[in-house]
């Protein structure tokens, strides 16, 4: 009776956690669903550096790439402050300690706002792939066995950007997803002078890295106003997919399959200002679509499903008060409305989609330090930090309800700026030197 109790053990136990239900992979920067969201349960409250974190592991250097989580694997891009260098790293989900660790390039940054470890993983549960601001793109299998890799400025020209390239790459049906919206001219005086400089969207074969097709997205923006730092997202309508694609002051629908622009609209900068970059990817839900203008000025919001360039007779929505504003954090979606962080105002809204009613908006102590870091949210609850590693935890209910707020930075950390992903019913919180894993 023993001896068959030990054999079934294993199978029960897997049982039991396939039928909980709650547990969800986090493949990427916005998450399974592209909008912040998680069907998570059971997620954790409070919490502290000493009361309720699972385990903590040391970082070799900073980063704003948020982590992804594929079953017990945490992947997480980084730099080496000593060797001055970018790394990739698995380590296990459940203690924290390094399955494998790799050097991916000898760089680390092109200016002191950022460095080049800012663009997230991501992964289809077979594969999983790095991408760096210098252009460095390398695939492992989740052993860490290399697959492939390729720099993308060296195959296709040297980014045309003031700050530090950030654009975290997608994978959708079957296409490693990448977007390049940057000047048309030279900005550090290092591009490629054999030909026009252009803003286009990459697709790739994840298996191999081979091209599958490459778009030229044009802008009439001007100057930094052709710069996007934001990350396309792929959106279901229907019987329609499409990437959305926002940046050089406008916001365009494309096909996955061939990369064809569907639709088109803009702008939220008619006099062509030529310092507007931007930051925010575009956010869908319940038919809509939000595009956030930088600089403190509106969201707007778009009816899903147009065809074509596209008059402002499309926007369903602007708002009107200036606390309801995104110029770095992507809004999330969540339980069918809008959450958007101003994160210089220190304030976030809760907003309907369909008409851009806001439900609430509160006031954040946050004592000086902006936030950066996209919004997340499951289990009833959101989640977001500051520049100072300090973690908002909000009920996602019909008042602003602050729930707890925990202290996680460390010494010197002034630019956090990862989002915190929700898995396995733990949070994953990224300061300057530390992963924390906080859960039951």
């Amino acid at each position: 009776m023993t001896t068959c109790i030990a054999r079934f053990l294993p199978l029960l136990l897997i049982a039991f956690t396939c039928g909980r239900g709650s547990a969800e992979n986090w493949p990427q920067w916005r998450g399974p669903s592209f909008n912040g969201s998680s069907t998570e349960k059971n997620l954790p409250v409070r919490f502290s550096k000493s009361d309720g974190v699972k385990w903590s592991a040391p970082m070799p250097g900073p980063s704003a790439a948020t982590p992804i989580i594929w079953g017990d694997r945490v992947f997480v891009s980084s730099t080496d402050a000593t060797k001055k260098s970018l790394v990739a790293l698995c380590l296990d989900r459940r203690n924290g300690k390094i399955i494998w660790q790799h050097e991916v390039s000898p760089d680390f940054a092109q200016d002191d706002k950022s460095n080049y470890a800012s663009p997230s993983p991501v992964t289809d549960g077979q594969r999983v792939f790095f991408f760096y601001g210098n252009g460095e793109l390398v695939a492992f299998d989740l052993d860490g066995k290399k697959q492939w890799s390729r720099n993308i400025q060296k195959d296709y020209g040297t980014f045309a950007f003031q700050w530090t390239f950030s654009s975290s790459p997608t994978l959708t049906d079957g296409k490693l997803v990448l977007q390049v919206l940057q000047r048309n001219e030279s900005v550090h005086r290092k591009e490629k002078a054999n030909g026009p400089i252009e803003s286009y969207l990459l697709a790739l074969n994840p298996e191999t890295g081979k091209e599958i097709w490459r778009t030229i997205r044009p802008s009439e923006a001007r100057s930094e106003s052709l710069e996007a730092f934001s990350t396309p997202i792929p959106f279901d309508h229907g019987q329609r997919k499409e990437l959305l694609v926002v940046g050089g002051d406008c916001i365009t629908g494309h096909d996955i399959v061939t990369g064809r622009e569907l639709w088109r609209w803009g702008t939220w900068n008619p006099t062509r200002i030529t310092h507007w970059r931007l930051v925010p990817s575009p956010v869908a839900g319940d038919g809509v679509v939000l595009a956030c203008a930088p600089k403190q000025e509106p969201i707007f919001a778009l009816k899903a499903g147009a065809s074509g360039n596209l008059d402002d007779s499309a926007v369903l929505w602007k708002s009107k008060d200036r606390s309801v504003s995104a110029d770095v954090a992507t809004p999330l979606f969540y339980k069918n409305r809008f959450y958007i962080l101003n994160g210089n105002r220190k304030k976030i809204s809760c907003v309907e989609p369909k008409d851009g009613k806001i439900v609430w908006t509160g006031e954040l102590d946050s004592r000086g330090a902006d936030f950066e870091a996209s919004p997340t949210a499951g289990d009833g609850k959101i989640y977001f930090m500051n520049h100072r590693g300090e973690v908002f935890v909000l009920e996602a209910g019909e008042q602003f309800k602050l729930l707890h707020k925990a202290a996680l930075g460390d010494e010197g950390d002034t630019h956090l700026r990862a989002s915190i992903p929700l898995s396995q019913g733990n949070l994953f919180v990224r300061t300057g030197r530390q992963l924390y894993c906080i859960g039951p």
